[in-house]
């Protein structure tokens, strides 16, 4: 009996204890204890709730605000009566940026949306204007004109250090069930999806919490609350959960997001090389962008080669491909390249006006070619 009581006053305090360590030395001030509802905190030191339903309950309570309903719709014109046929509506999440009423989700949320309404917390609905998307990183920004005091910015964390096994959470509307929230892990790092463009998209974070339709453009947290990532896909046949979801994570969305407010898109530079060819050793320059960044640096890509030819009396002029002269990139600063995909990932990561060194083989010799990036799309 003795053994029962001390088991039970133990138990207690180590809960109470971890309550205690984790409020003042998790959370940071700006969403503290003094942040949680006092009937939560008696709730809490009741003992109703295990430490990890703490940490669950916390989250959901701090952030949900922050979480908002994304509706579109999409009519089709009727060409011949020059009017709109019955519209197409979709739907997903987004998270509250700043009180200005900038509202973050997905490119493809709002992809060829003609109306796009934004639902907060408290059940009120604003048209939403699209400030800005990039489908390559499928990120958007759209803005609503609501009151500053109904506006529950998400906090931003930091995508650095995440590990594999640490515990997330997911808030978003799957099938229109608002501000729902999944608990789940980091089930991998570092993953790869191709983009709406036929790009791959980087550094993709893979999760086992359950992501629906509805769920795209939803933050993804972590266990203070910070926005760690924006959930865009799920890896299924049919369209639902089945344990493997992913997210952009939020280092691309803080690159991203301050372009498309300030310009509607993203600068991207450009190297000025419009088609190379993929070989083993690297990727041969098959043309370059007349007086570019590339063609201004001295590279070399395939060569027309004009010959004329006498037949009796008649005169033709054939034009023939040089292959032999084109260089062959292996590398750009000293980050080995094999695909077309190496190549861009590591330009995007730089700013226009920026130099970068190229390492080509030309001729048969390894030479650096340094190239000043320019303005792209």
């Amino acid at each position: 009996m003795k053994s029962t009581v001390l088991l039970c006053l133990l138990s207690a305090l180590i809960g109470a204890g971890f309550w205690q360590w984790w409020t003042t030395t998790m959370l940071e001030p700006s969403l503290g204890a003094q942040d949680v509802p006092q009937a939560t905190f008696t709730r809490l030191y009741d003992g109703d709730l295990t430490p990890d339903e703490m940490v669950n309950v916390h989250v959901y309570e701090n952030v949900n605000r922050s979480v908002v309903n994304i509706t579109t719709r999409a009519g089709r014109l009727d060409t011949f009566f020059f009017s709109l046929e019955p519209s197409a509506e979709g739907a997903g999440s987004g998270s509250i940026l700043d009180r200005d009423g900038h509202v973050l989700t997905n490119s493809h949320v709002i992809e060829g949306a003609r109306e796009i309404q934004v639902t907060l917390y408290n059940g009120e609905s604003y048209p939403a204007t699209l400030m800005g998307a990039d489908s390559v990183y499928d990120i958007a920004v759209l803005k609503i004109d609501a009151p500053a005091e109904v506006l529950h910015p998400v906090r931003w964390g930091s995508s650095n250090d995440l590990r594999v096994g640490q515990k997330v959470f997911a808030i978003g509307n799957p099938f229109g069930l608002e501000r729902t929230m999944t608990v789940g892990i980091i089930s991998s790092l570092n993953r790869s999806l191709p983009s709406r463009r036929s790009r791959m998209m980087k550094s993709i974070i893979q999760i086992d919490a359950a992501l629906n339709q509805g769920n795209s453009g939803g933050p993804l947290l972590d266990s203070r609350g910070r926005l760690i990532g924006m959930n865009t896909a799920i890896a299924s046949r049919t369209g639902e959960n089945t344990g493997v979801g992913f997210a952009i994570p939020v280092n691309n969305i803080q690159r991203v997001v301050p372009q498309l407010i300030e310009n509607g898109r993203v600068i991207r530079p450009d190297l000025g090389i419009t088609r190379v060819y993929q070989v083993e050793q690297g990727l041969v320059i098959a043309t370059l962008a007349p007086g570019g960044p590339a063609e201004r640096a001295g590279l070399r890509g395939f060569r027309l080669v004009r010959q004329q030819h006498r037949r009796g009396p008649f005169v033709y002029e054939e034009t023939q491909i040089d292959r032999s002269t084109a260089d062959l990139i292996i590398a750009v600063d000293g980050q080995r390249v094999r695909t077309a995909d190496d190549l861009l990932s590591i330009v995007d990561q730089k700013r226009p006006g920026e130099e970068i060194d190229l390492t080509v083989i030309r001729e048969g010799r390894e030479i650096v070619v340094p190239v000043i990036l320019g303005t792209g799309d």
